[in-house]
């Protein structure tokens, strides 16, 4: 099981509906609900196959660099600093993951 896959997945999702909660942003519930949502089923699929990574690699990449965007305009780091960070570090941890695998010819 992809554990920190799926926690990266509840965060997103909590962010989202935090964003909503605190500001009133639809656009913060509906994004981190649907990144939250892609972020869990890339957990699922890489949990089932370990090489099927790329729809974790894709979201957290994505999240990365709209969030990554968003703190250099603001230099906030709540949400826009630790979402990257934490997105970074998923891009990170499936990045390490694939290049260890062993490849076969």
């Amino acid at each position: 099981m992809d554990w920190i896959g799926f926690s990266y997945a509840a965060l997103v999702s909590a962010g989202g509906i935090v964003g909503y909660m605190k500001a009133g942003s639809v656009t913060s519930l509906v994004a981190g609900l649907l990144f939250g949502l892609l972020a869990a089923v890339g957990a699922y699929l890489a949990s089932q196959n370990p090489k099927n990574v790329w729809l974790s690699l894709a979201t957290s990449g994505t999240l990365a660099v709209v969030m990554g965007l968003r703190f250099l305009n603001s230099w906030k780091f709540m949400p826009a600093g630790l979402m990257t960070l934490v997105s970074g570090l998923m891009m990170a941890k499936i990045i390490t993951g694939m290049l260890q695998r062993p490849h076969k010819s």
